[in-house]
């Protein structure tokens, strides 16, 4: 769709890409896309569910832990309507302003897993270093704080992004490179400056990293302390506590700073490539982290086998 000015042609429907060479085949890839949306879904809605009405569980890191479904779920819900459109009604066109607010969102619920993975990284270097004052420092209402603080902070930073794309003209293209809108794939389309968005763009990634390198610091600090207890099996007990951390942390991290890399610096990347590992980005985490987590924190695995025993 297009309207006219004075001056030139300007684009208001982008269109949305499945999987490269592989169109006639989506109806069939549909499946196991749709299984890995239920799953997540399911999944993450048992771990707030579980925390919820489990006093046991009421504590510091499982508050986190539910923080992190929600921006789970909210990241799966952003991409879910136009992914699905694709693959199972071969429907890949979306308005601009859609575009623009499916973009604002999934930006910003990433923003937030990242944060939240970055204060549960302070959380398990609190338990570990000073476990006498974790529950006098990490109270119910500072952790309520800081869930807040980060939320705001989190959408706050990509709130730029819809009205800064908004504000460029759309002139010829209007193929993008996924199967959902992402800030780096739209201004790439634009037929005017769009430095700004370059600009701003970076700083954000730059953000998301100096969250990452802080986590990596969190560990350093970690693993100083656990070095320092003398009993083996006490290091071993201690550094379990964070392996689902850091089995989250590498399920985010590693497909975004991959397709971060791909954006800036890599232009002859294979199509499929890129689709593939910006899906793997927005699929896996929600799918795995409650999968990691249940499997791999004892208190929760228990308590939802010991519910679904008594049905």
């Amino acid at each position: 769709m297009i309207f006219f000015n004075t001056s030139h042609v300007e684009i208001t429907t982008f269109f949305l890409v499945g999987i490269p060479g592989l169109e006639y085949a989506h109806i069939w890839i549909s499946i196991p896309i749709c299984s890995i949306y239920i799953i997540a879904i399911l999944g993450n809605c048992t771990i707030l569910f579980v925390i919820k009405t489990e006093p046991s569980l009421h504590e510091p890191m499982y508050y986190f832990l539910s923080m992190l479904a929600l921006s789970d779920l909210g990241l799966s819900l952003s991409s879910m309507p136009t992914v699905l459109r694709i693959f199972l009604f071969n429907a890949p066109g979306i308005s601009a302003n859609a575009c623009f607010a499916q973009e604002f969102f999934i930006h910003g619920f990433a923003a937030v897993e990242s944060s939240v993975l970055l204060i549960m990284s302070f959380d398990r270097f609190l338990a570990i270093h000073n476990p006498l004052r974790y529950s006098s420092i990490l109270t119910t209402v500072r952790v309520a704080q800081i869930g807040i603080v980060l939320s705001f902070e989190s959408f706050l930073l990509v709130l730029p992004f819809p009205f800064t794309l908004r504000n460029l003209k759309y002139c010829n293209k209007t193929q993008l490179s996924h199967s959902y809108c992402l800030h780096q794939d739209v201004m790439k389309l634009a037929c005017s400056n769009n430095q700004t968005n370059v600009i701003y763009g970076f700083f954000t990634a730059l953000w998301v990293m100096v969250a990452f390198m802080l986590i990596v610091v969190s560990y350093i600090l970690i693993l100083k302390t656990v070095l320092k207890i003398a009993s083996p099996k006490e290091q071993l007990k201690a550094l379990n506590t964070c392996v689902s951390h850091i089995c989250a942390v590498i399920i985010f991290y590693v497909p975004i700073i991959n397709l971060a890399t791909v954006h800036r610096f890599a232009r002859h990347v294979p199509p499929l490539f890129n689709v593939l590992m910006a899906n793997f980005h927005l699929l896996v985490p929600p799918l795995m982290n409650p999968i990691v987590y249940c499997v791999k924190t004892r208190q929760i695995r228990v308590i939802i086998v010991a519910k679904l025993c008594q049905k």
